[in-house]
């Protein structure tokens, strides 16, 4: 229904943080679920028949960001609106830490043998169909996918991922971080990236623990340990051992710790490291954070240390190395100076969902991978061995013409140097880069600073400006969409869940993104345990001004225009009285947040005089609040401090749930007078 109403001319959606699921936290999900008598199969981690196959496939559609190629039928503008950001200069947030004078912190990445080296890419003459085989060495064939529709002038690309000089390159960067004495990091995205990255995560895994997971092999083996799916598994299910083996098996794992580099901890006070679930492994929230921390991560004591942070594909690592080596030479960013970092990206249509979709196998043996349209004439082919990851991609023409067009655009309102970040060495690039020298002339560019470079000149060029204080629009591909408005964003205000993400609809309608929710589950254990949630909902509501408006443009509605201008009022009193929710208990969380936008927002409508009406409805409701302020504050806090129950993690109970976020009965009393 959602992706039907994105294809409405006159939609206006307002798109809430995805909560990306890995395979972990779908287990979690079912037994959840199926407690509460719902009847839902287990998942099925290797299908060995039709049946499960079939399970697995139901499974696999909700797994990482399931509804972003549903409703995103338009292109991303993130960035912050002009009140968010200039508070942050005004109040530069205080979590940047500086640089030491020596700093081993660096990216290890691959350097042959990864998608980035391997990549393949053509643009289609005419539409028709594909599909993707795997040929054996012997010239069998097997067919993986099939009916893969094509378009007239979309691009394709396709690579693949050597297992053995994958792990080959762990082996390496394991005993390089262990010699130099730093931790070792690990940093991919297994939730949006939900076929791929969890392999490339086990594959660290199995290497890191591999002296125990070879010693115990047999046991390991009945017990259905997957390494994939992080070392909490195998604590979780040695549990069902005999006393002594598990506690031979614990004590070998402790072993391990001592041999190989000391890991970056996730949380150091309950021993989970950065191998633990590959659910906490989400490279956008995790790198901008060791840049913020002076090049530095949390360790098992519970201290900052300098890392290895691995990013095995070259795609993209090295944008990560960019900015870390400006910082080792300049410095930590000033918050209070540096210039705004805006995003246009290509995202229409499932455009570049790297390792996210249905077209990213496992090889199933030594052979080739190809790419084949409907006549049998191969289109692009890999050499892959068994296990290996191959990965196809697609994006479409229309969305590439439109992304150019918003690129020009966002470059013409805010007169902002506009940098396309596309790596002439890198297959797929070098066919956008076609595509754009073909479109960028069709608009006016007149007075426009619009460039091409490569992600790593794209940094460079972007950090210098940024540190001078200048803005820059980064018009960069899906993938780099996602890592940018975290990257900047943190850095610049501490957070990226401030960020606005307006995206016009390909068909005229507008679809309004809010926030990043990465962060989610673990805000939501927190409240589970003490009853404080931390969740910072300004995203949402600079949405909802982006919404109001973009309504009362469309049906020339003044009391739709007259809300978001007074929502926006709101949100730059809530920035500048610092109503955000604290991380710690028994302070203002989300539900005092909210209260004071809501005391802001019906405080401007008290005081507007453009309409009576909303004016005369809105003056009690200001009072009441206003008068009851200190109360109400008393009571959201007092709330606080113990263990909350909502009747379920993944489907809590509605009402239980609506009496944890309510509790206070003076606040709850006035607005449901309204």
């Amino acid at each position: 229904m959602c992706g039907e109403l994105c294809l409405d001319p006159s939609a206006n959606i307002i798109k809430l943080p995805n909560i990306s699921a890995s395979i972990p936290q779908l287990k979690s999900a079912i037994t959840e679920l199926q407690d509460k008598g719902y009847d839902i199969p287990d998942y099925p981690d290797d299908p060995a028949n039709d049946e499960q196959r079939a399970v697995h496939a139901q499974f696999s559609k909700v797994i990482g960001s399931a509804v972003n190629p549903v409703i995103r039928e338009g292109n991303s503008d993130r960035r912050a609106s002009t009140a968010v950001k200039e508070h942050g200069k005004r109040n530069p947030h205080r979590m940047m830490q500086d640089w030491p004078e020596v700093s081993k912190t660096r990216v290890g990445h691959m350097t042959s043998g990864d998608f980035y080296g391997s990549e393949q890419a053509v643009t289609i003459a005419e539409a028709g169909s594909a599909a993707i085989e795997f040929v054996s060495r012997d010239g069998r064939v097997t067919e993986l996918k099939s009916g893969i529709p094509l378009q007239s002038g979309e691009i394709i690309d396709c690579a693949a991922m050597s297992v053995r000089e994958l792990r080959e390159f762990y082996v390496e960067e394991m005993d390089k971080a262990k010699a130099e004495d730093v931790l070792l990091s690990f940093h991919v995205k297994t939730t949006m990236m939900r076929v791929s990255d969890p392999i490339i995560f086990g594959h660290c895994v199995s290497v890191y623990y591999q002296d125990v997971l070879d010693k115990h092999a047999p046991d390991l083996a009945e017990l259905a340990v997957n390494p994939d799916n992080g070392i909490a598994e195998l604590y979780t299910k040695i549990q069902a051992l005999p006393d002594a083996k598990r506690a031979e098996i614990e004590a070998d794992i402790q072993a391990v710790y001592e041999i190989r580099p000391k890991l970056s901890m996730v949380n150091s006070n309950r021993g989970i490291t950065n191998l633990h679930v590959p659910s906490d492994v989400i490279i956008d929230a995790s790198m901008p954070v060791i840049v913020r921390d002076g090049g530095r991560t949390w360790g098992p004591d519970n201290e900052l240390h300098d890392t290895i942070a691995i990013i095995p594909d070259r795609s993209y690592a090295t944008i990560y190395q960019a900015v870390i080596e400006d910082c080792q030479e300049h410095g930590a960013y000033d918050p209070s100076a540096v210039g705004s970092v805006s995003n246009v990206g290509l995202m229409a249509q499932a455009a570049e969902e790297y390792g996210s979709h249905d077209k990213t196998f496992k090889a199933p043996g030594n052979g080739t991978i190809r790419v084949v349209d409907a006549s049998g004439t191969t289109l692009m082919e890999q050499m892959v061995e068994e296990d290996d990851i191959f990965r196809m991609c697609q994006t479409k023409d229309a969305p590439i013409q439109d992304w150019v067009r918003l690129g020009v655009g966002r470059a013409r309102i805010t007169n902002s140097a506009s940098v396309f970040w596309l790596d002439p060495e890198r297959a797929h690039d070098a066919e956008l880069i076609k595509k754009v020298d073909e479109y960028l002339p069709l608009h006016d560019t007149t007075g426009l600073d619009i460039r091409t470079m490569s992600p790593i000149d794209a940094m460079r060029f972007t950090t210098a400006r940024s540190r001078a204080g200048e803005d820059t629009i980064a018009v960069t591909g899906n993938v780099l969409r996602d890592y940018l408005t975290d990257l900047f964003p943190i850095l610049e205000l501490g957070t990226s869940a401030k960020m606005l993400s307006v995206v016009p609809l390909l068909e005229g309608g507008g679809l309004f993104e809010t926030g990043a929710g990465g962060s989610a589950p673990r805000h939501v254990q927190q409240f589970l345990e003490e009853g404080h949630l931390r969740w910072d909902s300004l995203g949402e509501f600079c949405a909802l001004v982006a919404s109001f408006e973009h309504y009362g443009e469309v049906f020339n509605s003044s009391e739709a225009k007259l809300l978001g201008k007074t929502l926006d009022q709101a949100i730059g009193e809530h920035l500048e009285h610092q109503r955000a929710p604290s991380r710690r208990v028994n302070e203002l969380d989300t539900r005092g947040s909210h209260f004071y936008l809501g005391l802001y927002w019906a405080q401007a409508l008290a005081q507007q005089t453009e309409d009576p009406e909303l004016q005369a409805r809105f003056t009690e409701v200001a009072r009441q609040m206003t008068d009851n302020e200190d109360k109400i504050v008393q009571e959201l806090v007092e709330a606080q401090g113990q263990a909350v129950d909502i009747g379920g993690y993944y489907r809590p109970i509605t009402a239980m749930a609506a009496n944890a976020m309510r509790p206070s009965a003076t606040l709850n009393a006035i607005v449901d007078a309204i």
